[in-house]
């Protein structure tokens, strides 16, 4: 079986689906998988055929730079020059799946439900975050909200794709109409199964974390977390090295990257905290510089593999990405999440203290040291929370998501073979 995999974003982005592409390579199948430049050697480096996506200008619109251009006088311009490459990345997304008998799409790259539909094989929405399935059990993750009550809770989830796909809808039905010969859509209702058949999707998450809701239709599964474990032996610096082995186990801090996006005064509040719990830290600046005159028990580096860093720590601080959330899981280790808004950031958040694994989630809007001194005394000196998040990352460990996704999309295959040759009718 060919399958085409397309994402795009950032390493968090990428990551899962080369786990994905590697599983299904083990299994006998080939895979390309399709997404930005920058990606060639880490995809290529797993045994994978890498296929280019020109995502260059949206890269770029995710820096400031970019979204001063966006907030600028000359916006009209912007946004045309923005829809003219998303148009050419619709088309490097259907070059890519040619000859695929499934596709694997990230909700980022929008065209992989009209490509599977334009080729007339399975396609597969992929995500860790439950945010394309409706459900009456919880808003959908992206919103500041814990409930909404029934209805207006699982019509989060069809207001959501309108304002996602609200901005590409005429490039998109453009592009269906002469790149693949298709009609045009009066709205992508059908992504999320509003009418006629369900789209499959696959989160790639525990679902120890997230248990499958009552009212979830058939079409969605969750897998278990698709993990990507190093294939270097990776060794850390000699100083860190010599740091973890003087004293006890510290905790992680880390905000994603530190540059223009984490506001300072939350990096000093998890200082501070740090000061006042006399806990020992590892400060990971995603690139950033280290604030000045950190103490001599909290040591700052760049970046560091999780699944090496996080079984060497006392409790994970972080901001509650996806990524993150799960590797921190996985590690059996509690966590102390900092959330932003407008995001999956909160919902992880509240998975994680609703399982005991971590205090409740301290938004970064409202972030104090002393807030946050609490929260890490309560992760590192609760022998109940810690034990909690230990026998959840050794059931974490033991699920093998990778496996079971990749057994879903087999067997989505093999009847739809069936099928054409009449076994099933």
């Amino acid at each position: 079986m060919n399958v085409a995999i397309l994402t795009l974003g950032s390493r968090g982005d990428v990551q899962p689906y080369v786990a994905l592409g590697a599983g299904l390579e083990a299994a006998g199948h080939e895979v390309v998988l399709a997404t930005g430049k920058g990606f060639a050697g880490f995809v290529a480096g797993h045994g994978l055929r890498h296929a280019a996506l020109d995502v260059d200008l949206f890269e770029r619109m995710q820096t400031p730079e970019g979204k001063a251009a966006l907030a600028g006088k000359n916006l009209p311009g912007t946004i045309r020059k923005v829809m003219a490459t998303y148009r050419r990345l619709l088309d490097d997304e259907w070059a890519a799946a040619q000859g695929a008998d499934a596709v694997v799409y990230h909700p980022k790259a929008l065209g992989g439900y009209h490509v599977a539909e334009a080729l007339g094989v399975p396609g597969f929405l992929a995500h860790p975050v439950p945010m394309f399935s409706p459900t009456r059990a919880f808003p959908n993750p992206v919103l500041p909200f814990a409930d909404l009550g029934g209805y207006l809770s699982e019509a989060s989830y069809g207001a959501f794709l309108r304002l996602l796909t609200a901005p590409f809808h005429r490039t998109i039905n453009r592009w269906r109409k002469a790149s693949l010969g298709l009609p045009p859509r009066r709205f992508m209702a059908s992504e999320l199964g509003l009418g006629g058949e369900p789209v499959r999707s696959l989160v790639c998450c525990s679902p120890r974390v997230v248990p499958p809701p009552a009212d979830w239709r058939g079409s969605t599964t969750v897998t278990g977390y698709w993990f990507l474990d190093r294939r270097d032996d990776w060794r850390p610096p000699s100083s860190l090295a010599n740091f973890l082995a003087s004293g006890p186990p510290p905790a992680y801090v880390g905000f994603g990257s530190l540059v223009g996006w984490t506001p300072e005064r939350v990096v000093a509040a998890a200082i501070a905290a740090l000061r006042k719990t006399g806990q020992r830290g590892v400060l990971v600046t995603g690139g950033g510089r280290a604030p000045p005159g950190l103490p001599a028990d909290v040591y700052a580096i760049e970046s560091a593999p999780h699944d090496w860093l996080f079984p060497r720590m006392a409790a994970v601080v972080h901001h509650g990405g996806a990524g993150t959330t799960a590797e921190g899981l996985r590690a059996g280790k509690p966590a102390v999440i900092c959330p932003t808004t407008l995001n999956d950031q909160a919902f992880w958040g509240r998975r994680v203290a609703a399982l005991g694994a971590g205090p409740e989630p301290n938004p970064q809007r409202k972030l104090t040291a002393e807030r946050l001194a609490g929260a890490i005394r309560a992760a590192v000196g609760d022998t109940e929370m810690r034990e909690r998040a230990a026998k959840l990352g050794r059931e974490i460990r033991a699920e093998k998501g990778v496996e079971r996704a990749v057994g879903i999309i087999e067997g989505v295959e093999q009847q739809r073979t069936r099928w054409h040759a009449g076994g099933d009718r």
